[in-house]
């Protein structure tokens, strides 16, 4: 059985939600609370598992801060890290061996990833989006339109 196999039967024991669009790589789909769904790509390779999240697209305002924020906190975080692609969009990264990749380790990294993908969501987008969250804030309330999923922002966005 290939490594790819085995984390797919992983998976599958566990209970995830996912999908293999290429024989190595396995997209799970992992529920939040702040942030909907993380979707962490699993890719098998010849000597290790990488571990990638898409967590939120470049910021808008306050990049410096936003990438001091990510910086204080790598060296705590579990296997993976933050990192920032080419275009300057924010990830979740790392990398495991693949002699790692058991039941209860994958457990934990994709815990770790949901964790701190859903648990950092709402300060990064409060950090790098705020004058963004603050022209919908106002364009609902003048509309009269749902601001169900602005509530988390309410203190900064409304001006009560």
């Amino acid at each position: 059985m290939s490594s790819a196999d085995g984390l797919e039967e992983i998976l599958r024991a566990g209970g995830f939600e996912y999908t293999r669009p290429e024989p190595n790589t396995i997209g799970v789909n992992l529920p939040g609370a702040q942030r909907l769904k993380t979707t962490c790509w699993l890719t098998v390779g010849d000597h290790a598992l990488s571990i990638e999240a898409f967590v939120v697209r470049k910021p808008d305002e306050n990049v410096d801060a936003v990438h001091r924020w990510l910086l204080h906190r790598n060296a705590r975080m579990y296997v993976v890290s933050w990192s920032v692609d080419d275009a300057g969009d924010i990830y979740l990264s790392g990398r495991l061996p693949l002699a790692a990749i058991t039941e209860d380790e994958i457990d934990r990294v994709l815990g770790s990833v949901l964790e701190y993908a859903d648990g950092s969501f709402n300060y990064l987008l409060q950090l790098g989006f705020a004058s963004a969250i603050r022209r919908e804030w106002a364009w609902r309330v003048k509309n009269d339109q749902p601001l169900a999923n602005l509530e988390a922002f309410r203190s900064f966005a409304s001006r009560d």
